[in-house]
């Protein structure tokens, strides 16, 4: 990294980014998870944006709740039956190849061309534990994924949809008429969001926003309404799982958070404290 190269330069080295912090957790005695290809995925870039950032450290007990909670999910939802998970910005998530999954799972990992390419590269040679495809595709592109989620949805009998790590860079219209979107194809029953309430969104903005402001990729989203914003747009929440409740149970938590946990949970509005959640949401009418 050159002393004139941002930080993040696109909203592809964010997956960089998390991949770090997914093999640090990885590399702890009393992992929550473990990810043995997430060392070679955050690559060199994923370790140069490391080291830059500030209070790195101090916050990658919420990195590592997101993805055990994701994590959960998932294993949950395909207890229940999912024969399909559709992975929206997927990046360097090695979920196929890291957890134990039905070897007749189809697993669709959507992304730019060339943060799949560069997965594709490292990865070869690995082998995933399900049916695994890439499709390469701007989810921007609205008739694109539109035409992939009706193809998705003639084949799938029951899909889950994750978006880790999506949403909050998208403005709230935008996450609307995505989620309309994914509400149309009927085997689109379940969907795992990640989310922030306005006052985490503040929080965020004011530590990281100014790198992620240079390479075009702001956080924007944080929803007053909390999971209730979906409400309008085809989706309800069936389950909310809060990262901070989440880090005193798993005893990841500092000292200040675990006062904070003590707040009350909601599966709606949240206020301008600063909070963040995995939600499964659960198309309406079902």
């Amino acid at each position: 990294m050159s002393g004139n190269e941002p930080a993040i330069r696109n909203i592809s080295d964010t997956a960089n980014w998390a991949a770090v912090y997914r093999a640090r957790e990885t590399e702890r005695p009393d992992a929550l998870f473990r990810d043995p290809f997430a060392r070679r995925l955050a690559g060199e870039r994923g370790e140069q944006i490391y080291a830059t950032l500030p209070d790195k450290d101090r916050h990658s007990w919420a990195w590592v709740m997101r993805t055990y909670l994701f994590d959960h999910f998932v294993e949950d939802q395909i207890k229940q039956g999912v024969d399909t998970v559709v992975n929206l910005a997927a990046g360097l998530d090695a979920r196929p190849y890291r957890m134990s999954l039905p070897v007749s799972l189809r697993w669709i990992e959507v992304d730019l061309p060339e943060i799949l390419t560069y997965k594709e590269d490292i990865l070869k040679g690995e082998r995933p534990n399900c049916v695994l495809e890439r499709v390469r595709l701007d989810l921007s592109n609205v008739d694109a994924r539109r035409a992939l989620f009706e193809q998705v949805g003639r084949r799938a009998r029951r899909a889950l949809i994750i978006t880790e790590g999506l949403l909050i860079y998208l403005a709230p219209d935008e996450v609307a008429a995505l989620a309309r979107d994914l509400a149309s194809p009927r085997p689109f029953q379940d969907w795992a969001l990640d989310l922030a309430s306005p006052g985490l969104l503040r929080l965020m903005q004011k530590q990281v926003g100014s790198h992620l402001n240079r390479a075009s990729a702001p956080f924007k989203f944080g929803p007053a309404e909390g999971p209730g914003f979906f409400k309008p747009h085809g989706w309800l929440p069936a389950e909310v799982r809060s990262i901070a409740k989440t880090a005193v149970r798993t005893r990841r938590a500092p000292f200040l958070l675990r006062l904070l946990s003590f707040l009350p949970e909601s599966n709606d509005r949240q206020g301008s404290r600063p909070w963040g959640g995995v939600c499964l949401m659960t198309k309406r009418g079902a």
